[in-house]
């Protein structure tokens, strides 16, 4: 047996890995094809079980089927919906979600939801067939596609629920919540984890509840108040990652204004590059210097630029203006407080 590894360091091996990449054919990043394949063969070397083998060969399947799926939309601005399953066509919420999803369709939104019941229906409902995605889970009970998705395109059906996680949240511009049981209670935590730790790029969150008598989100944010906040588990910034909303309106003018002036987010080396669909002015770049100096490197700065080298590769956004950041890695609400106050401007 010959030991594999990712260097190119394995003789024959290397040479049909090649070879294969040749005879395939309009492989794109073969550097990464590359690698995955030897991925494969290394785990058909070890002690993995057949179940850890189908396991892995399932998640790489349901994430191949993903990209291809969302591919074509990359430059759709998309928003996850989350809520319950349960919720009646009869009820007041589900009607506001259908609302929300008409107007984030006329907004130029498309829509990501589980592709179920409920709160899922109602923004499917709303949104239409053409500016929905149904990302749904093989379930014994309860989480069937519904009728808007049923046979639409863009509907996928995940084994596995990390899979599906994975997809509400790399493919989001934004997340919007509505009253549901664990699974949208595990959404909502996830979703902010990702923001507070700085593994998902900031986005607007917004948690919607009934106009004047809804007091879900209310008591979900006392809760955080009472017992996270009070218990030095969080910060009080960290209440900056999420909005609580109880109309329709709101709630879409809140994902607008995000995107107001703030364009897209990349890290390069150690740098932070903001990316504005409009220029700011160098009074007030000298003005976020001064208010946002807490989340600076020692010694470093913000200051505005063109693309750098490495962003070469994205010609569609080379025009846009950046604001680049010596940004510590660490105060992700103070970085999300950064992008308000640049919409705001």
């Amino acid at each position: 047996m010959r030991e594999i590894h990712f260097t190119r360091t394995n003789g024959l091996i290397d040479d049909a890995v090649d070879e294969l990449i040749k005879v395939a054919g309009g492989i794109k990043h073969q550097d990464i094809v590359r690698e995955m394949i030897l991925a494969a063969l290394k785990a058909g070397q070890e002690a993995n079980n057949r179940a850890d083998m189908k396991f892995m060969n399932t998640t790489m399947k349901e994430m191949r089927f993903t990209g291809k799926i969302f591919g074509p939309y990359r430059t759709v601005r998309k928003v996850t919906v989350f809520g319950s399953a349960r919720t009646q066509p009869d009820e007041p919420i589900y009607k506001i979600a259908q609302q929300f999803g008409k107007k984030l369709a006329g907004a130029g939104y498309m829509v990501i939801t589980g592709g179920g019941g409920g709160i899922m229906h109602a923004v499917n409902e709303g949104a239409g067939p053409g500016h929905s995605f149904g990302v749904n889970i093989s379930l014994p009970f309860e989480q069937k596609p519904n009728p808007v998705v049923m046979g639409n395109p863009r509907l996928i059906t995940y084994k596995y629920f990390f899979n599906r996680k994975v997809a509400f949240l790399k493919e989001a511009d934004a997340v919007a919540l509505f009253p549901g049981g664990f699974g949208t209670l595990d959404e909502a935590m996830e979703t902010l984890t990702l923001l507070q730790t700085g593994k998902h790029n900031p986005l607007p969150l917004v948690l919607v509840d009934e106009p004047g008598e809804g007091t879900y989100w209310k008591r979900f944010k006392e809760f955080l108040e009472k017992e996270l906040l009070d218990q030095d588990y969080i910060c009080k910034t960290d209440f900056d990652f999420f909005e609580c909303v109880d109309s329709v309106d709101e709630a879409v003018a809140r994902i607008n204004h995000f995107y107001r002036r703030y364009h897209s987010l990349r890290y390069v080396g150690k740098k932070t590059v903001i990316r504005l669909s409009s220029l700011i002015d160098d009074s007030s770049v000298h003005e976020l210097n001064k208010q946002f100096c807490d989340v600076l490197l020692p010694g470093g700065k913000i200051y505005l630029s063109d693309p750098l080298p490495e962003e070469e590769n994205e010609i569609e956004i080379a025009h846009l203006p950046r604001l680049v950041l010596d940004f510590n890695l660490k105060d992700f609400a103070r970085l999300r407080n950064l992008i308000d106050e640049v919409n705001r401007l």
